[in-house]
């Protein structure tokens, strides 16, 4: 079974994120949730967006870095929406990546200085009309990386949600999640 390491969304590790991390444990795989926001959850998106604002998004970064340490080398990075972006940054650079799960978020690989490792597969998840992942450049980047490795694949699911996969947020999309759920658990058990 796998080791991941999954990274909340701007409003928090809400019920949502644990739930989703739960439903993965439950088939057997280790998950870690950090906290990257030490406790605060926010009622709306722009809140915590403007939350990580605050913070700075180098800093959140930071912090799921040094979330990974004393962990496996051979972890799953995943995250959703914003926390993508520390998973992604591990997937990318830190040496035994197991694999990498991007939901609702990609950013070019040239962000992170490096091409993506060869032998580290990555799926990709988003909405085909969420405006964040497809009008502010993520589906873009995510063609990208399907483009530029064999290991990566894109799902895009109908609907307009952006954090269709959080149970406790107005966004969710209960088919869709299905759906991701599915993929992301044979994604897992394929993991060695």
């Amino acid at each position: 079974m796998a080791e991941v390491l999954l990274f909340h969304h701007a409003q928090g590790r809400t019920p949502g994120v644990t739930a989703f991390a739960d439903t993965l444990r439950a088939a057997g795989h280790t998950v870690h949730v950090p906290d990257l926001y030490e406790g605060r959850t926010f009622d709306d998106f722009e809140a915590g967006i403007g939350h990580a604002q605050e913070i700075g998004f180098g800093t959140l970064i930071e912090r799921g870095v040094a979330a990974a340490e004393g962990l496996p080398d051979s972890l799953v990075y995943a995250g959703f929406s914003l926390g993508v972006l520390p998973a992604q940054k591990l997937a990318q650079t830190r040496p035994g990546a197991a694999g990498a799960l991007l939901i609702s978020a990609c950013v070019p690989t040239s962000e992170f200085g490096a091409p993506w490792p060869g032998g580290v597969p990555v799926q990709i998840h988003g909405m085909d009309g969420d405006a964040f992942f497809v009008d502010e450049g993520d589906l873009d980047a995510a063609r990208a990386l399907v483009t530029s490795t064999g290991d990566a694949e894109l799902f895009l699911y109908p609907g307009g949600g952006h954090l269709f996969a959080d149970a406790g947020l107005p966004g969710y999309d209960p088919a869709a999640t299905r759906l991701l759920t599915d993929r992301v658990s044979g994604f897992l058990d394929a993991i060695k």
